[in-house]
């Protein structure tokens, strides 16, 4: 166990840490500027070659399985959170230099805690599963059920919370550390500052969670008990001190921007896909917008001959610059609390009280038109209902599809063919199903988190004999 130590160093000094270039998982150590394309750059290139973000593609942002053009997916809301994550760092950095007199370390440019944050929010909802938030909580359900609570019963504490408060940002952390991208071990390889950011929630779930919680009141984590050491290298690299809120890490500040920047594109882009799919209006989001950019709709002049869609952009990117400048100012501001992990809340929290308000409002019309709508809800039940069907049909092989478990009770013709299409995934990334009933069902996670929305849909209705049916 870290401890934290009794008198923090210089602030360059914690940024030297913070802002570490060594890859977790690789022995060599990288210098961070050796080229024009630092370290840095290539865990971004990482990021957008690999396969799980290629996924992202057709996974729900917050639509599931819409056909409607220009409504985000995951992945456009991922490049468009890693543009505005890279210029808060970029701004914060500059901010912290000029206004404070703290120099980065070294060979680290405003630049590049830009693309830190870059690649961070370009990876920060990769483990998310089918259908989104839904997804997930499909998954806990799912283990609620009574034969997965039999055998959750002979799981030790810490591997049971990991799959009664499944969490896609945990099996975010998984596939960037153990399972994408390289041939032998330690997954994407990131630097540690890069996955420093990405970690908005650097703790197990023994440390917000109770196998007796409501499952709709999950607190979030981001890493499972299968990889705890990853993190406990990772918070050494980066020199992270112990949280004093819980048995965790404190965040790395640059996880901060990211989640501002996260939030930022929730309560603007999320907001205007309610209107292109008829369940906001313009006066609405518009509303809001004025809210956070500050200013009377008198004010701000907008030609006549505009349509809704490009006065919203125009709004929009009002609003983003105030924002991305009002958050920069909170983070300078707070420096101190976040380099010593003792901030409170969000950076909005520590905003202007119009930005806050409009933050809020942002939320709760989300909440209250989006969320709950009929036709969002009805598919959120089919997705619920789809991903409970493949877990009926692969979990049980967790426990019964290991090399002694089929010697002694040998498996059906379904579950023999259940497990040839598992069979790939295993191979590509080295597995077997063991004795260890926890690793299988996480490798079979792996598996069925990694689909996409349509991939999802289409094997369901095909395990329930529903051949060719598409979406």
């Amino acid at each position: 166990m870290l401890s934290t130590p009794t008198s923090l160093p210089s602030p360059t000094t914690q940024w030297s840490h913070l802002l570490n270039s060594q890859r977790l998982g690789a022995a060599k150590k990288f210098n961070a500027n050796t080229s024009t394309r630092s370290q840095f750059h290539k865990d971004y290139d990482r990021l957008v070659f690999s396969h799980s973000f290629r996924q992202l593609n057709q996974k729900t942002q917050v639509h599931p399985l819409t056909n409607q053009l220009g409504i985000h997916t995951r992945l456009t809301h991922s490049l468009e959170v890693s543009c505005i994550g890279r210029s808060l760092a970029m701004m914060a950095a500059e901010k912290l230099h000029d206004k404070l007199g703290n120099g980065l370390p070294a060979g680290i440019s405003p630049a590049d805690v830009g693309v830190i944050v870059q690649a961070a929010c370009l990876a920060h909802d990769i483990g998310n599963p089918p259908f989104g938030h839904a997804g997930e909580y499909a998954i806990r359900d799912w283990f609620r059920l009574p034969e997965p609570q039999t055998i959750l019963q002979t799981l030790s504490h810490h591997e049971q919370l990991d799959l009664l408060a499944y969490e896609g940002n945990a099996q975010g952390f998984r596939l960037l550390v153990n399972n994408e991208h390289h041939p032998d071990k330690g997954g994407m390889r990131l630097t540690c500052a890069t996955l420093g950011a990405f970690m908005k929630y650097p703790w197990l779930a023994t440390h917000s969670n109770d196998v007796n919680d409501n499952h709709y009141n999950v607190q979030k984590f981001g890493c499972f008990y299968s990889e705890a050491s990853q993190l406990e290298e990772l918070a050494a690299c980066l020199h992270l001190p112990r949280s004093e809120q819980h048995d965790g890490f404190a965040r790395h500040p640059l996880a901060y921007l990211l989640e501002a920047a996260d939030d930022i594109c929730y309560a603007l882009i999320d907001l205007e896909d309610g209107i292109n799919l008829n369940m906001l209006t313009y006066g609405e989001v518009a509303t809001i917008f004025y809210e956070l950019i500050g200013e009377r709709p008198s004010s701000v002049n907008l030609p006549a001959h505009m349509s809704v869609r490009q006065s919203l952009a125009s709004l929009r990117a009002r609003a983003m610059m105030r924002l991305v400048n009002t958050v920069t100012d909170a983070f300078v501001a707070n420096s101190d609390a976040l380099l010593a992990g003792t901030l409170q809340g969000s950076l909005f929290t520590h905003c202007d009280t119009s930005v806050q308000n409009g933050i809020n409002q942002a939320k709760q019309l989300a909440r209250e038109k989006i969320f709950n709508h009929p036709s969002k809800v009805r598919m959120e039940l089919m997705a619920n209902q789809c991903l409970h069907s493949l877990l009926n049909a692969f979990m049980p092989l967790a426990w019964t599809g290991s090399e002694s478990a089929t010697t002694q009770l040998p498996m059906s013709f379904e579950q023999q063919r259940l497990l040839r299409l598992l069979q790939p995934h295993l191979d590509e990334h080295r597995r077997v199903l063991s004795d260890n009933v926890y690793l299988n069902i996480l490798n079979i996670l792996d598996f069925i988190t990694g689909m996409n929305d349509h991939e999802a849909y289409r094997l369901a209705q095909e395990l329930q004999g529903h051949w060719g049916t598409m979406v």
